[in-house]
């Protein structure tokens, strides 16, 4: 246990790279803007809030290309059972409010398996504030995603 927040490592770990940009996305259209901007680049895309009891978990799933699982992360927020289920869906990244019982137990699973379950989403784009069909939506993503 981590001495000062009584959580598990695991759930204490950066969500991605420390140089990896974050994009909260919320639908395929944000999704395909983000990495057709990103061109290959690795992005984390991150579910909008909560959206493994809403859209559930395979809906956020069939969205991400395959090869954005490994950077994707999915918003269980406070239920451990969606959060133990995106991890079985292959989810590596799992957003789980630290304060729900069950949630040691579920950062611990998932260091088992190389995933990590965080105790709150990572600093993150909204692109619901933000039209990437204009170009000033897109030259805003495309600063927070310091492309040139």
């Amino acid at each position: 246990m981590h001495e000062s927040q009584g959580q598990p490592r695991a759930a204490l770990r950066p969500a991605t790279p420390a140089a990896l940009c974050t994009v909260l996305v919320h639908g395929a259209g944000d999704i395909a803007a983000v990495l057709d901007l990103a061109r290959g680049r690795p992005v984390a895309l991150l579910s909008a809030p909560g959206v493994a009891g809403n859209l559930g978990i395979a809906g956020f799933r069939a969205m991400l290309p395959p090869d954005a699982m490994t950077l994707a992360i999915l918003d269980a927020a406070d239920s451990p059972g969606h959060a133990l289920a995106a991890l079985r869906a292959g989810f590596k990244h799992v957003v789980l409010a630290p304060d729900v019982p069950g949630f040691d137990a579920v950062a611990l699973l998932a260091g088992c398996t190389e995933a990590r379950v965080l105790a709150a989403p990572p600093p993150a784009l909204d692109l619901a504030r933000v039209d990437t069909a204009k170009a000033a939506g897109r030259l805003h993503l495309a600063r927070w995603l310091d492309l040139p």
